[in-house]
C-alpha cells in the first residue's frame, strides 16, 4: 500500500493520439550588514545550491502565511460571509506576526465569486480586521490563482519601491453564493422602481409570468467554451491516457499524506476561529482517507456513463481563507523578523481554454525554471494544485512527453516530471481543500515550511485555472 501512495502514476495505453505517445512515468547601516550576512549563509546552505539573489534586484521575503482551517461548504461556516473569513485570517496574520497595524502599507485580496455586498473584499475585511483606515486594499480575480496574483501584484509593489510590507491573501465562501433573478425579472424589476404611475406600475406586475421567476445560478460553466471544468478534466484525462484506478490511488495518496500531515501537527498555517454563535475551528474537515473499494463504487460524476472523474478524485466545493506577509528584506529585518522563504522568479501562462484548460503547470513549469537558470533536480519541494486527480496525472504525462513539447509548446524537449517524494508530501486541494480565491497562498506557505522542515532550497509552486490560465512561482528558503 506506501508503494502504491508514493508511487501511484503508472501508464495507460489508450487510442489517444496524445496518449498513445506517453510512455510510462517515473515517480520515484545594520539592516544592509544583516542582508550581506544573511546572503553569505545562504551561498553555502543546504546541497551548496546557487542562491537566487540577483545584484540590483530587491530581495521580497515571505515572512509569515496563515489560513482558516478549510471546512466543506454548508457546514461550520455555513452562516458567515466571505469577509468574515478574510476577517479571521488576516487577524490570525496579525497575531502571529505582531506586525503594528499601521505597518503595512497595502493589502490585496483574492476571490472569484463575490459577494455583491462586499465587492471589495480586501478593504472591508482589512477595516473588520483593524487594519488603519489609511492603508489601501483593492481585490483582484483570477479564478483558481486569484491569491497567486494578489501575491505576485505586492511583489510588484516592493520592486517598484512603492511598498515595504504588503498583506496578500485570499477567499472563497461557497455556502452563500450570489444567486440572481432572470433577466427578464431584473429588467421588470428595474422598470418598476422608474415607473411613476399606478397604472405604469400595475402594467408592469401583469406582465410578470412564471418563467421570469427561475433564478439564475453562478456558472459553473466556461463562458468561452460552455463546458464545465469538470467535463474538461474527464475529457483531458481520457486524452493522456489516465484510468479511474489511476485517479483513485492519486486521491487516495492525497488524503492519507493530509491526515498524516494533520495528525503530525505539520500544517501549522492553520489558525484557530471562533465562528459566531459555534465551536472554536482548529482543523481542516475534508481529509478523509477511504479505501480503493470504496472510492470504485462512486458514479462517474460529469461524463456519464463511462467518465473517469469522481466525487471521491476531484477536489470539493470549500470555504476558507488565507494571508501572508510579503516585506522587502531590508524591511523585515529592520522590523526584527526572521523570513520564512524568499519569493523568487514567476511567470503566468495561457494557452486553448477548451482542449488544455487545466494545463497551466505543464506551460508554466519549464518558463519558471528558466527564468530562475534552475532544473527540474534542483527543485526540493514542489506543491501542485490539485483541482482533479485526472488533472495532475495529465500534466505529469504531458511534461514527461518530449512529443507533446515539440507539437503543442514550441519547446526543443519535455522538462521531466517531479519526484514524487517531493510532491504535495502534506497533501493538496484534493484533502485539504480548495477554496478557489485562497488556495494559492496555502501553496506558497506550504512550500516555505516545507522547505524549512525538510532542509530544501527551492520550492516550486504551480496552478490551473479556470480559462486555460496558469500559474509558477520558484521560492527560495531563508537561511536558518
Amino acid at each position: 500500500m506506501a508503494s502504491m501512495l508514493m508511487n501511484p502514476i503508472r501508464s495507460c495505453s489508450v487510442s489517444s493520439s496524445w496518449a498513445v505517445r506517453f510512455g510510462k512515468l517515473s515517480f520515484v547601516p545594520i539592516t544592509k550588514l544583516k542582508i550581506l550576512i544573511f546572503n553569505y549563509f545562504l551561498s553555502v546552505q543546504t546541497k551548496s545550491k546557487k542562491t537566487l539573489a540577483r545584484p540590483g534586484v530587491k530581495n521580497i521575503v515571505l515572512v509569515e502565511g496563515v489560513r482558516t482551517p478549510f471546512l466543506l461548504s454548508g457546514t461550520t461556516y455555513a452562516d458567515l460571509m466571505p469577509h468574515d473569513l478574510a476577517r479571521a485570517a488576516l487577524q490570525g496574520l496579525l497575531k502571529r506576526t505582531g506586525i503594528p497595524k499601521d505597518a503595512v502599507d497595502y493589502i490585496i485580496y483574492g476571490t472569484v465569486i463575490q459577494e455583491v455586498k462586499t465587492s471589495n473584499v480586501a478593504r472591508e475585511a482589512a477595516l473588520g480586521a483593524g487594519f488603519s483606515d489609511k492603508i489601501p486594499a483593492h481585490t483582484v480575480t483570477m479564478a483558481c490563482i486569484s491569491s497567486n496574483q494578489a501575491m505576485t501584484s505586492s511583489v510588484g509593489l516592493i520592486a517598484a519601491g512603492q511598498c515595504d510590507a504588503v498583506v496578500a491573501g485570499g477567499v472563497e465562501f461557497m455556502s452563500d453564493v450570489p444567486i440572481r433573478h432572470s433577466r427578464k425579472m431584473r429588467k421588470t424589476m428595474l422598470s418598476l422602481n422608474k415607473a411613476k404611475t399606478l397604472g405604469q406600475r400595475l402594467s408592469l406586475i401583469g406582465s410578470i409570468r412564471l418563467a421570469h421567476l427561475s433564478p439564475e445560478l453562478p456558472a459553473v460553466a466556461e463562458f468561452s467554451t460552455a463546458e464545465t471544468m469538470g467535463h474538461s478534466a474527464d475529457r483531458l484525462a481520457a486524452a493522456f491516457g489516465v484510468s479511474r484506478v489511476e485517479q483513485d490511488e492519486f486521491a487516495l495518496r492525497s488524503h492519507t499524506l493530509a491526515k498524516k500531515a494533520q495528525d503530525e501537527g505539520l500544517l501549522q498555517d492553520v489558525i484557530s476561529f471562533k465562528v459566531p454563535g459555534r465551536d472554536i475551528v482548529s482543523k481542516d474537515n475534508g481529509i478523509r482517507p477511504s479505501s480503493m473499494d470504496q472510492m470504485a463504487k462512486l458514479k462517474p460524476a460529469f461524463v456519464k456513463p463511462h467518465g473517469t472523474v469522481t466525487a471521491a478524485n476531484s477536489s470539493f466545493l470549500t470555504d476558507g481563507a488565507s494571508a501572508v506577509l510579503v516585506m522587502s528584506e531590508e524591511k523585515a529585518l529592520a522590523m526584527g523578523y526572521k523570513p520564512k522563504a524568499y519569493l523568487r522568479d514567476f511567470v503566468y501562462v495561457s494557452q486553448d481554454p477548451k482542449d488544455q484548460l487545466l494545463l497551466g503547470p505543464t506551460y508554466a513549469t519549464p518558463k519558471v525554471l528558466e527564468r530562475a537558470g534552475l532544473s527540474m533536480s534542483d527543485i526540493d519541494v514542489f506543491e501542485f494544485h490539485e483541482a482533479f486527480a485526472g488533472q495532475i496525472m495529465a500534466n505529469l504525462k504531458a511534461m514527461d512527453s518530449d512529443w507533446f513539447a515539440q507539437t503543442y509548446m514550441g519547446r526543443k524537449s519535455k522538462v521531466g516530471t517531479p519526484a514524487m517524494e517531493k510532491f504535495n508530501l502534506w497533501g493538496g486541494s484534493l484533502s485539504l481543500g480548495h477554496p478557489f480565491g485562497a488556495t494559492g497562498c496555502r501553496l506558497a506557505t506550504t512550500v516555505a515550511n516545507r522547505l524549512k522542515k525538510e532542509g530544501g532550497q527551492y520550492g516550486l509552486i504551480a496552478a490551473c485555472a479556470a480559462g486555460g490560465q496558469g500559474h509558477a512561482m520558484v521560492i527560495e528558503a531563508y537561511p536558518q
